[in-house]
Parts: C-alpha cells; sequence; structure tokens
C-alpha cells in the first residue's frame, strides 16, 4: 500500500508580496489610475501595502477587503459580485461574518504549484481596472 504526501507548497514571501504590489501599480500607472494595493499570506495577515499619494483614501480600505474576500472563498471577487445579489448563493454572506467581506472586482487569490498562498486587493479605480491591476500582478509573479 502506497501513500503520498502532498507537498506543501512555497508560502508567499515579502519578495513576492513586493513583486505583487510592483506589478499591481505599475500596470495602474500605465493605465493612468492611482490605486492602493494589499497583499495577504495564506493566513489573512499583511505581506504588503502601497497606496498611491493620490489614491482615495477609502482605496486601502477596499484593497484589503477585497484581497480578504478573495482569500476567504479562493476566487476572484470579480466572479462573485452575482453571488450576493438578492436570491443569489452568498446573498447574506457579507454580513454574516465579523470581518467584512467586499464583493466588487479588484481581489485575486494567489495559487503556486495549485495551493492557495495568499491575495491581492486593488483598489481606486473602476471595479473592472481593479481586477485587471490584480490579474496582472498574479500573472507577472513567477
Amino acid at each position: 500500500m502506497s501513500t503520498t504526501t502532498p507537498t506543501a507548497a512555497a508560502p508567499l514571501t515579502i519578495g513576492d508580496a513586493e513583486a505583487l504590489v510592483t506589478a499591481a501599480h505599475r500596470a495602474a500607472e500605465e493605465a493612468g489610475v492611482t490605486v492602493s494595493v494589499t497583499v495577504l499570506d495564506a493566513g489573512g495577515h499583511l505581506l504588503a501595502f502601497r497606496r498611491d499619494d493620490r489614491a482615495v483614501l477609502i482605496s486601502g480600505e477596499t484593497s484589503t477587503r477585497k484581497a480578504y474576500t478573495a482569500l476567504q472563498l479562493n476566487a476572484p471577487t470579480a466572479d462573485l459580485v452575482d453571488a450576493v445579489q438578492p436570491g443569489g448563493l452568498f446573498h447574506t454572506l457579507p454580513t454574516a461574518l465579523d470581518r467584512p467581506l467586499l464583493f466588487i472586482a479588484g481581489g485575486v487569490p494567489v495559487h503556486r504549484d495549485g495551493r492557495l498562498i495568499g491575495a491581492v486587493g486593488v483598489g481606486g479605480g473602476a471595479p473592472e481596472q481593479d481586477h485587471g491591476f490584480a490579474t496582472a500582478a498574479v500573472e507577472a509573479l513567477v
């Protein structure tokens, strides 16, 4: 009888987090948008955060909540927007927990070797823009 032990994926590092922040800010800058970017590890702990000088102040909070939501549900927040509408699968979820979730596009989970290792959230642009910036950051992480 053979048993295989799953190999652990390397955790998200500070270097990874800084690369995610840099890539998201670069994508936003190219689009002429000022943003905040939050990176959380697999436990939901803050690894990196940066807000552009001219980004709206609330973007810091929204970027963090988007990252947390993407992490907790292991899905891009853009894919969850319809699920919280009346009649949706997660309709009551935004108010059911102590820590508020945010179902607006801009949060994306980060995977390594098929395992969830963290999430990135972007706030400050239109939701579709924030999703694009977060996705670009994850795709840039090698």
